[in-house]
């Protein structure tokens, strides 16, 4: 498929390779993994990072989990198997994909008698080409929402191939709306403190082809003002049952200043994100990371000796600043609870 050229997690010869993402935009790198406990530690260290990514890893991770107990313990691997589950589980609190995936993994290994490897991975290569087939179809339902005026959108952090099993969401929407040439440029905020915009979001940009023009996070306003983007497009890491959205820190700010600015608000996920247990954000769990990602940059020290910092990994934007939410199942728009209810209802198209 055109502007579709990226994979970064991938099954092969028996063992789970993942694209280190620490180290693009200069160097192109698979790292394997043929045990959970690494897969747990690349989630955490970020090798692997954007929810549905996350949730199609850790789906891997249990197939290598269950190959190793298995092996080791063909009576009682079930039982052993638990101890993988939990280190897979706290590798990342707030990507809801990643318990999802779990969970459905788990509802798979309750069926089985007998060897459980082809089975499990049976299912985990089901939920990364689900993943993939959902991104295809939200990036043709939000490109629909956007006009055919050749403005541009911004975009921040990465929601792209790298983020997910192939596509992407929210860069998925982009790549869908440019081929149809309802956009002509995309401005993508450098997203501290990990740069996922400068080093990702734009390197898939570039491989693809499309237009990318970067901007400091601080810039977005000014973008705005200037009247050069008519939305404002992100992915999520968890939506609760209202339609408040948490996604990478920095994406509240932007959308304060999108609807200062008129600026509409589009929030692309598959409905593995939504979350129905949490009835609004402030429910959500926000992981805080090392302060030494906000002191430093590259591995160097930046701040001033002494200096504290403060660092949450995302922030919750209220659904009254959405526009749109796009999913596999449909787009909600002006989202409520009672909006966010039907559309979870519905089957997938």
């Amino acid at each position: 498929m055109k502007y579709d050229t990226i994979r970064a997690v991938l099954w092969e010869d028996e063992h789970l390779k993942l694209l280190d993402q620490r180290r693009l935009p200069a160097e192109e790198t698979y790292m394997e993994y043929d045990e959970p406990v690494g897969v747990a530690g690349a989630i955490r260290d970020m090798v692997v990072r954007g929810a549905p990514a996350i949730g199609v890893t850790a789906a891997y991770g249990v197939v290598l989990a269950a190959r190793r107990r298995h092996a080791a313990q063909p009576e009682s691997w079930r039982e052993a198997i638990r101890a993988d589950f939990e280190t897979l589980a706290a590798s990342r609190p707030t990507a809801v994909n990643l318990f999802w995936a779990l969970e459905r993994m788990a509802g798979v290994m309750d069926t089985l008698s007998g060897e459980p490897v082809a089975p499990l991975l049976a299912e985990a290569q089901r939920i990364h080409e689900e993943d993939v087939a959902a991104n295809r179809r939200m990036g043709e339902l939000g490109a629909a929402l956007i006009a055919a005026e050749g403005r541009g959108v911004l975009t921040h952090c990465n929601t792209g191939s790298l983020a997910t099993g192939g596509y992407g969401t929210a860069l998925g929407v982009i790549r869908s709306a440019f081929e149809q040439q309802r956009i002509a440029q995309v401005y993508a905020d450098e997203t501290r403190p990990w740069l996922q915009g400068a080093r990702l979001t734009a390197w898939e940009l570039v491989k693809d082809g499309i237009p990318v023009t970067l901007l400091a996070d601080g810039a977005g306003a000014a973008l705005m003002r200037e009247g050069r983007v008519s939305w404002l497009i992100v992915g999520s890491d968890r939506i609760a049952a209202n339609g408040d959205v948490a996604n990478k820190i920095g994406t509240y700010h932007a959308a304060i200043a999108a609807r200062y600015h008129g600026v509409k608000v589009m929030v692309v996920a598959p409905t593995s994100t939504v979350d129905m247990s949490l009835t609004g954000g402030d429910q959500i769990p926000i992981e805080s990371r090392s302060a030494d990602e906000v002191l430093g940059c590259g591995g160097r020290p930046v701040a001033a000796p002494g200096a504290k910092a403060w660092n949450p990994a995302f922030d919750v934007t209220p659904a009254e600043l959405i526009d749109a939410i796009v999913t596999e199942k449909g787009v909600v728009k002006q989202p409520t609870t009672e909006k966010m209810a039907e559309m979870m209802k519905k089957p997938v198209p």
